[in-house]
């Protein structure tokens, strides 16, 4: 959902007559705000960048030196607050611009793409005005893709853009989609393992109940992701705006949400596609600030300094907490060995392989809790049709047996009605 944020003729007026402000480097908290009306009404309603970390955590870095790739309907380069801030892209929905900056889509689904990255790495308009991303100075490439009848295979140019990404060198992939299926293509093996094995963090949305995504999809059921759950300006669970499941990996603001439009302007909206970018900016800042840290190390700062809000450390609600940025970035927390949302590596090896024979098993990369439904069904057809072996074993000595019974109440039948009948002669 989303609504037009509107801004007063005054405001426009200040900001039209302050062409250098609106040229400014992004501010910083050490940076005295200078407020317009535009601000009070765009800056002031970023509220997770004081309630979650964000202003405290730029004492430190704001993301300089870190490329985040977003894989969305194409980011609008030229608007005030992302000038400069889109390094590079590409098109693989074959409606878009070739450097990813022209929004492909119908309507306000082509929004989309700028709408995220002004939540991720928005430059404001000046020291405390326009709308600022959790890391103003991190680099952006856009990926543009698109869905429909007219576009190419989505899973392919998913897969083809997640490769791409790596490639170009992104430290961070943002996906604020989902296949709202559990399961995912084997295509998505080979790009995400690429992702895997050249240590990029890849942060996906939970998906959005009030769309009709009732529990997540893939990329968010895949081992290794940073998935991420929506909640309200209070750090409740959104009911709308964020589905739920077991492969959460932390919560961040998903309602009421402002940020840039294709063109300028401002809108609010709703949904885990925007609490996505404002974690995905959060691991901008920790790779920033720890560039020598892999990117399972980078998981975990992000998921061991959430602030808990769920009855259990990984619940399906809150995955591990309530982001926190600030201690994220900050905060003293050992290394690891091993991503703690699993490795996609181990999950093909174990499953893939028995794919062809037996149909894909789609497992959870964290235990299920106790109130969970039963596990996803991998294949009713497999279940309900014997193997061969069973057939051999058991099933021909079967057919004979019940071949012999059904002769021996065919002769028994035929002779009571014979004699039956003699007798009523």
């Amino acid at each position: 959902m989303r609504r037009t944020l509107a801004v007063t003729g005054a405001a426009f007026a200040l900001l039209l007559v302050a062409p250098v402000a609106a040229s400014a480097a992004p501010g910083t908290p050490s940076t005295p705000a200078v407020r317009t009306a535009a601000s009070d009404l765009v800056r002031s309603k970023e509220y997770w960048l004081s309630s979650y970390g964000i202003l405290q955590a730029w004492n430190t870095t704001q993301g300089r030196g870190v490329t985040v790739a977003i894989i969305d309907t194409g980011v609008d380069g030229s608007v005030p607050e992302l000038r400069g801030a889109v390094v590079g892209g590409t098109d693989f929905s074959h409606h878009g611009a070739s450097n990813g900056q022209t929004p492909v889509g119908s309507g306000e689904d082509s929004d989309h793409g700028t709408m995220v990255a002004s939540l991720l790495a928005g430059r404001g308009t000046g020291p405390g005005t326009g709308a600022i991303g959790v890391a103003p100075q991190a680099s952006l490439l856009s990926i543009s893709i698109g869905f429909g009848a007219q576009a190419p295979d989505s899973d392919d140019q998913i897969a083809d853009a997640v490769t791409w990404a790596v490639d170009h060198g992104a430290r961070v992939i943002n996906m604020s989609l989902t296949r709202n299926t559990l399961s995912w293509p084997p295509s998505w093996d080979k790009a995400f393992l690429y992702a895997e094995q050249h240590d990029v963090v890849v942060v996906a949305a939970a998906g959005n109940r009030g769309s009709g995504t009732d529990e997540v999809g893939a990329p968010a059921t895949m081992p290794g992701v940073l998935t991420v759950a929506g909640v309200d300006e209070s750090g409740r669970a959104s009911d709308d705006a964020s589905s739920q499941g077991v492969t959460i990996g932390v919560a961040a603001p998903s309602v009421d949400l402002v940020s840039v439009v294709p063109g300028g302007g401002y809108v609010l909206w709703d949904g885990t596609s925007g609490s996505t970018p404002i974690v995905a900016g959060a691991v901008a800042l920790v790779r920033a600030a720890h560039p020598e840290l892999s990117a399972a190390d980078v998981i975990q700062r992000i998921i061991a300094t959430a602030r808990d809000r769920g009855a259990r450390g990984d619940d399906p609600i809150y995955g591990y907490g309530l982001l926190d940025a600030n201690a994220a970035v900050n905060a003293d927390v050992p290394t690891v060995k091993a991503n703690p949302l699993g490795s996609l590596k181990d999950w093909v090896a174990l499953h893939r392989p028995a794919d062809a024979a037996t149909g894909p098993v789609w497992t959870s990369r964290v235990p299920m809790p106790s109130t969970a439904p039963a596990p996803h069904v991998r294949d009713p057809v497999g279940v309900l049709l014997p193997s061969p072996t069973t057939l051999r074993l058991v099933g021909i000595p079967a057919l004979v047996v019940l071949l012999a019974l059904f002769v021996a109440v065919g002769f028994v039948v035929g002779t009571v009605r014979y004699f039956g009948g003699r007798r009523s002669r």
